[in-house]
């Protein structure tokens, strides 16, 4: 019997169909809707996942100087510093610890340069460096020293909307709306490869140091998986049904995740394998992040925040954000940058409202005031084990 279903779980964890043994078995078996007469094991075995308890989270600073929607943000590895980059073409550095108790010196300085919409940053981890891409086609290095442009990396044919950085080399790989990513040596600005095969905007990238080294997601729902040495794609994961705008991977585990209007969902880091489903976020997801204690948050174009536990899937708060006073109630209610810091206690949130915002987890939660609601995740378990997919 243990031997059945060990089997029945790996063929619903390969989405695969499981041919029963004997009769035995069959009267258990449910026939699924409309399914053609394929046999599904009846739910009494589920394994019901516990989630992690994590305390919910609230808005604690508001930020407004940008002067248009924020689309980027970036932090520094020492953790003292963060980086917004916006529409109206700046790119702010503040001061973390001031930022976080909304004092009036938190900006430290804005960088002009770019003359289009700013949607890529990163800090360099191991050079004084900021890498930032726009809508204007253009890749700058800035060197924080001087506070000036350094560098330009040029090929992109349309807006650049995404950027990182390679862990362990000195590479920059960049992704935008020609539906490619290229990979730049940061030191020669050379284009190092052009990774084509993608029919739509490149709209998030994920960079490892081990293979696969490059994963982008595009606006063509694809993901794919490549071979930086070849410069070409190992896999493609054809699961998502909308757009992909974000990706994630944590710190814990080789695994990533990306986000869609349809769904986020979770795949193995190695070879691509699909984990799992997270649903329930409706809307067009703009922004993921997860920190080290596993919370997973995705931000939507409506301004709706949900934050997840990233083992289990579990959503242990769904919130939404409040346009600042002055604004248009529902067209400027988006989330487009979000980014846990270092530490993994603050998140930042870019939006359309023109404002950077800071949350943080309530100190006086407690798993007594705020439960884990294990009625109603099992039953999203069950309804979920009783789909094929």
């Amino acid at each position: 019997d243990n031997e059945n279903e060990d089997e029945t779980n790996t063929a619903a964890a390969t989405g695969g169909v499981l041919a029963l043994k004997d009769n035995k078995e069959t009267k258990s078996a449910t026939t699924s809707s409309g399914g053609g007469g394929i046999l599904v094991k009846s739910n009494k075995k589920t394994k019901i996942p516990t989630p992690t308890w994590h305390a919910p989270w609230k808005l604690t600073t508001v930020l407004s100087s940008h002067l248009g929607w924020v689309r980027s943000v970036a932090f520094d590895p020492t953790n003292d510093m963060f980086a917004t980059g916006g529409a109206d073409r700046v790119i702010k550095i503040w001061d973390l610890a001031k930022a976080s108790v909304g004092a009036s010196d938190a900006l430290k300085i804005t960088l002009t340069g770019h003359v289009s919409p700013v949607r890529g940053l990163a800090f360099s981890d191991k050079h004084p460096y900021l890498f930032s891409a726009g809508e204007d086609k253009q890749v700058k290095c800035w060197d924080l020293e001087t506070n000036q442009v350094i560098r330009h990396y040029h090929g992109h044919l349309s807006g650049v909307f995404c950027l990182a950085l390679h862990p362990t080399l000195d590479i920059l790989v960049t992704g935008g709306r020609d539906a490619v990513a290229r990979v730049w040596d940061m030191r020669s600005k050379q284009q190092i490869h052009c990774l084509t095969g993608h029919d739509h905007t490149v709209g998030a990238l994920l960079t490892k140091s081990t293979d696969p080294q490059i994963i982008t997601g595009s606006h063509d729902t694809t993901v794919k998986l490549w071979d930086l040495a070849a410069g070409k794609c190992q896999s493609t994961l054809t699961h998502h049904k909308k757009s992909i705008r974000a990706m994630v991977q944590p710190s814990f585990e080789n695994t990533f995740m990306s986000g869609a209007a349809d769904c986020l969902k979770k795949w193995q880091g190695k070879d691509g394998r699909f984990l799992k489903s997270f649903t329930g976020h409706k809307s067009v997801i703009n922004a993921m992040a997860v920190n080290d204690d596993g919370v997973v948050v995705s931000g939507g174009d409506d301004g709706s925040l949900n934050f997840w536990d990233y083992k289990t899937g579990y959503c242990f708060q769904q919130t939404s954000t409040v346009a600042q006073p002055g604004s248009l109630a529902d067209a400027e209610n988006g989330i487009f940058a979000s980014q846990f810091d270092l530490t993994g206690t603050r998140l930042i949130t870019c939006e359309a409202d023109k404002t950077v915002k800071i949350w943080k987890q309530e100190d006086d939660a407690s798993e007594l005031t705020h439960p884990i609601d294990m009625v109603a995740w099992r039953k999203k378990c069950l309804t979920e084990a009783k789909q094929r997919y």
